[in-house]
């Protein structure tokens, strides 16, 4: 049912149960807002979308207000203004003043919320008992002196991810956003995944910054600095610089990281091409013993690209922790490689080599942390960056980001395909790994339009396909007429159902793809602010547009991962391989911790005084 009204003198129809701020943004009317959250959460905290609404007696919350039949709305009037006004100071007198240091600021919504309102002054003093700044965990700062109590982050982490770390405690104005049982975020069940920092309004929650010890070893001579860049990198880092989200700025990219003075500049796409591989021969293998061989093997393996993903099982699954696959992320595997075989093959001692990674991710800082990640008898990888680290590191260096030249990443693990490139969304790793694996086991291309799997593209939660194979080569002949099942998930809520399938009893997939974050890694805790569905979607059509661009679009004809397997690894599965790009999951509780960051350091300008 239609439902007329009239919002500043314009006529509008809307369903019937839309809300005012969505009716006035059907009709071209911005209302600012600082608690909702677009299909997520309208809790009506901030009091920030106040309108004005005939025959009302108080301003309302267009958030929280249904429409109706006939009403009228007006959102321009002096008392809808100076309501607003008093709403933000209010929020202001609990809030620091210290914008020009903190981590927000020019991206604050506060921030720029006061400016539209013409706030230059509070009447009101600043009421709020300081608190100390958590810092307990490798990936995410709380800073809840800087909470505004808007419930973003309560409703992303209860309600998308279903982790449920992060709530309120106490009432009125002891009202605070607790981490679990404990103080600290480490006390709580927390996959580090950063969604909460990519929808926090202001400076509350916000990643590790490893922006100063990357500089310490870019500034260090005796440091052999390499970076490696996640493919979902190249289609946000634009937005930094005030693109357009979707903007594919790969040659850019490689260009402002030369001139920041790293030493090689590498592609994590190489190793999600090896990764692919790695993965496929171990689905292939599980496959084997179970149609061939007749020995128990567990079925279906799941993905093992994302940490957070990989958080959440050891938290919540330990029970079907050998679904996983035994590889490490991509990450993980470049810099287990950059200190073995690109230190062999270059001459370079090991013991010199920093690995620095840019990613989507915030979950990748506790990644590098794990404890077992080290098995090039170095920490596989020193520092992560996330997209929004890497912005601003660029922006600190005075580099003009969108006048530099394209360049292309180094030898040898600069090259990849398109396959890789896909594993930046939802669905790509699963595509990418069917395009190897349909063509090793019958030695045709897969047989799809422009080699995608359109039933597990899109932002669907859970989504499904089925693949047959037909003449297939002698080797792998057990497969003929098997049809592989295969899912996706994206986001812990829809992993969660897919998980619970599994322990019920009720999934006969064979291979299934888990990404941490809606929309994948596009939609990573660490990308820039904000992602909507919207950007999701223009970010996905960056990635399969690098996809279809490029002359080599499936991992395994890539020649530097021949090569690689020629010169170093031997064969995929094999001793090396294993050791080097194998890891292995345990229950959280028993599993080693990562050891937590040292505390705050002073900024360069500081030290350099």
């Amino acid at each position: 049912m239609a439902i007329k009204l009239m919002i500043d003198q314009q006529t509008i129809e809307v369903p019937e149960g839309t809300n005012v701020l969505d009716a006035a943004a059907a009709a071209g009317v911005k209302i600012p807002t600082l608690c909702h959250l677009p299909g997520v959460t309208s809790p009506g905290s901030c009091r920030v979308c106040l309108v004005e609404i005939e025959g009302a007696r108080t301003l309302q919350p267009a958030c929280v207000t249904p429409v109706t039949e006939g009403m009228k709305v007006h959102t321009l009037t002096k008392r809808v203004r100076m309501g607003r006004r008093m709403s933000v100071e209010l929020l202001l007198a609990n809030h620091p003043w210290d914008c020009n240091a903190c981590v927000r600021n020019g991206t604050c919504e506060l921030q720029a919320l006061a400016k539209n309102l013409g706030i230059t002054d509070v009447r009101f003093p600043y009421s709020r008992a300081e608190v100390p700044v958590d810092t307990s965990t490798p990936a995410v700062v709380r800073d809840m002196n800087k909470c505004i109590l808007c419930r973003r982050c309560v409703a992303v982490c209860q309600n998308v991810q279903g982790v449920g770390s992060l709530s309120p405690r106490s009432r009125g104005f002891d009202t605070m956003i607790g981490a679990g049982a404990g103080e600290n975020l480490c006390d709580a069940v927390c996959v580090q995944c950063g969604q909460c920092t990519a929808v926090c309004p202001v400076g509350a929650l916000y990643e590790q910054d490893a922006i100063e010890d990357v500089w310490r070893a870019l500034e260090d001579p005796k440091k052999h600095v390499v970076v490696q860049t996640a493919p979902a990198i190249r289609a946000a880092l634009g937005e930094c610089f005030g693109l357009e989200p979707g903007a594919c700025v790969t040659g850019k990219m490689v260009s402002a990281l030369r001139r920041l003075g790293f030493d090689k500049v590498f592609d994590t796409n190489f190793t999600a091409d090896l990764t692919i591989i790695e993965e496929g021969h171990e689905l292939l293998g599980r496959l084997k013993a179970a149609l061939v061989d007749k020995t128990p093997v567990t079925l279906p393996m799941f993905t093992s690209c994302s940490p957070g993903w990989i958080n959440f099982m050891e938290y919540f699954y330990p029970s079907l922790l050998p679904h996983l696959s035994s590889c490490k992320s991509p990450q993980q595997m470049f810099g287990a490689l950059a200190k073995t075989y690109y230190a062999q093959k270059e001459g370079i001692d090991p013991a010199s080599i920093v690995v620095v990674s840019v990613m989507p991710c915030t979950a990748k800082k506790f990644e590098a942390e794990r404890g077992e990640m080290n098995d090039s008898g170095f920490k596989d990888v020193d520092y992560v960056l996330t997209t929004r680290e890497l912005g601003r590191m660029i922006q600190e260096a005075g580099v003009d980001f969108l006048s530099l030249p394209d360049e292309e990443q180094d030898s040898p693990m600069g090259m990849s395909s398109g396959a890789a490139d896909i594993f930046a969304n939802t669905g790509g790793v699963m595509e990418a790994a069917l395009r190897t694996v349909y063509e090793v086991v019958t030695g045709r291309e897969l047989p799809t339009k422009k080699l995608h799997v359109q039933p597990i593209q899109g932002l669907e939660g859970v989504k499904e396909a089925a693949l047959t194979f037909e003449n297939c080569l002698p080797d792998w002949a057990f497969l003929n007429g098997v049809t592989a099942k295969v899912a996706v998930a994206h986001g812990l809520s829809n992993a969660r159902k897919v998980c619970d399938l599994i322990v019920a009893g009720k999934a006969d997939y064979h291979f299934i793809e888990v990404m941490c974050c809606p929309g994948g890694c596009i939609g990573g805790g660490g990308q820039p602010r904000m992602t909507t569905d919207s950007v999701r979607r223009a970010r996905i059509q960056a990635v399969y547009k690098e996809d279809e661009g490029r002359p080599m679009r499936k991992s395994h004809v890539n020649p530097a991962i021949t090569e690689i397997y020629k010169e170093f690894l031997g064969s995929p599965l094999g001793k090396k391989s294993h050791h080097l790009l194998h890891t292995h999951y345990q229950p959280r509780g028993q599993a080693p911790e990562p050891a937590k960051p040292a505390k705050k350091k002073a900024s360069r300008k500081k030290a350099q005084a």
